[in-house]
Formats: structure tokens, C-alpha cells, sequence
């Protein structure tokens, strides 16, 4: 969700179907959100955080930064008020909710975002000609530990 985030907050203007959302955009460090990396530094002494942990709070740190930076451009470039700009751009890229939380048309609209739920019908007809992904479908990919282990009834 966070990438279509981006790319509609590039918008004059965002059309969503009133059932739709869009994600947060906070930076995610591998499989870590990089707000929660900084918590660490919050909870603990210096001398006891790891080199590790360290240098991964300084990246993540630099990368909140970096993206409320580049949404404070992009939100900028169409015209919008830059403290409102900055106040959206903290909100979505900060850590607030976790990165696959669900942003509905409501929130957003309250945040101040142009959003406009009167999605042509051509749309809709348009998505209707491919096929939409069923929810109890197995992965395509499927993850195995290493090392892949076989119990005795599997042999």
C-alpha cells in the first residue's frame, strides 16, 4: 500500500473508491520498521545497545527523515501550505501505525488530502476485465527453514 501512497500523494488530486485505502510510508530497515528501531534508543542506556543495533537506529533515523523530506516535496510541488505539508508528512512516515495499517478515505480526508470518492464507472468496468486475487489462494512461494528438516512419515 505504501507505494500506491506515493504515487497518489503525487496527485492533484486522489480518486478512491470509498471502500479503498492507502498505507503509511514509514521506512522499513529489512523486515524492521525503522520507528521501532529508534524505540530501542528510548528504552535503553547506550551501553547497552549493541554496535549493531546503533548503527542500525542512526540509518533508520536518517531514513524517517529522509522520507518526511521527500513527502514535504512532493506534497509541496502541488501547492500545498507547507506546515500542513509537514504535519501529513509526519503523520504517514513517523512510525504512528504500523506500516500495513489501512488509511481510509475518512482519515485521509481529515488529514487535509484532496480526495475524491466519484470513481468513474470505465474504472470499475476497466478492473472488471482482470482477474482479482481470492483470499484462500495458497502462495505462490512458499518459505522452508534452513536447514529444510523431513519428519519420518514424510520419507
Amino acid at each position: 500500500m505504501s507505494g500506491g501512497t506515493l504515487i497518489a500523494l503525487s496527485a492533484d488530486e486522489i480518486i478512491m473508491d470509498e471502500n479503498a485505502v492507502l498505507g503509511p510510508v514509514d521506512p522499513q530497515l529489512g523486515q524492521m520498521p525503522a520507528a521501532s528501531i529508534l524505540k530501542v534508543l528510548e528504552q535503553k542506556e547506550t551501553k547497552d545497545i549493541e554496535d549493531q543495533t546503533l548503527i542500525m537506529a542512526d540509518v533508520a533515523q536518517k531514513a524517517i527523515k529522509q522520507m518526511e523530506d521527500y513527502l514535504l516535496t512532493l506534497l509541496t510541488a502541488k501547492g500545498m501550505d507547507r506546515e500542513k505539508a509537514q504535519r501529513i508528512a509526519h503523520e504517514l512516515a513517523t512510525g504512528k501505525f504500523t506500516h500495513d495499517y489501512p488509511l481510509t478515505v475518512d482519515y485521509l480526508k481529515s488529514l487535509g488530502l484532496n480526495i475524491n470518492t466519484e470513481v468513474p464507472q470505465e474504472v470499475y468496468a476497466l478492473m472488471e476485465l482482470y482477474d482479482q486475487p481470492m483470499g484462500a489462494q495458497p502462495p505462490s512461494v512458499q518459505y522452508i527453514p534452513v536447514p529444510y528438516k523431513t519428519t519420518n512419515s514424510e520419507k
